[in-house]
Order: C-alpha cells, then structure tokens, then sequence
C-alpha cells in the first residue's frame, strides 16, 4: 500500500469517527426542562462529556490536517 492510500483510509476513519462523536453529543439548551429546573437531575458526567469533547476535536483535526495534505498535491502521485 502507498501513503496516500494508508492516509485516504486513516481519512476516511476519521470522517466517520467525527460524525458519529457528534452525534452522540448531549444537546446543550434545556429545552422546556429547564422551566422546572429538572434538566439538572438527569445530566451526564462531566468527565464523559469532556472526554467526547478531545476526542470529537482531535479526530475533526486529523480529518481535516489529512484533507489538507490530499487536497494539496504535495505527497505525490
């Protein structure tokens, strides 16, 4: 396998790692909960949420420096 095949692989992982981070984030507004301050009896962990947060931002950063590097031409063909 070439590099560019290993990256457009690795890419594509991490396209799909990215989209399905983002879905499994917690909306942020309360909604109507709110109104009766229940929205904070059924809230996740912070560490959780955190922890989704670095992953989410490192696998958008290596999707996007990879798209970067295929998009440019300067690996070659």
């Amino acid at each position: 396998m070439t590099l560019i095949a290993v990256l457009k692989i690795i890419w594509m992982i991490s396209a799909v790692g990215t989209i399905i981070l983002v879905l499994l984030h917690s909306p942020k507004g309360d909604g109507l909960g709110g109104l009766g301050g229940q929205a904070q009896l059924f809230t996740s962990t912070k560490s959780a949420e955190t922890t989704l947060n670095r992953l989410t931002w490192l696998l958008m950063t290596v999707c996007m420096g990879i798209t970067v590097l295929l998009s440019g031409g300067w690996l070659g063909r």
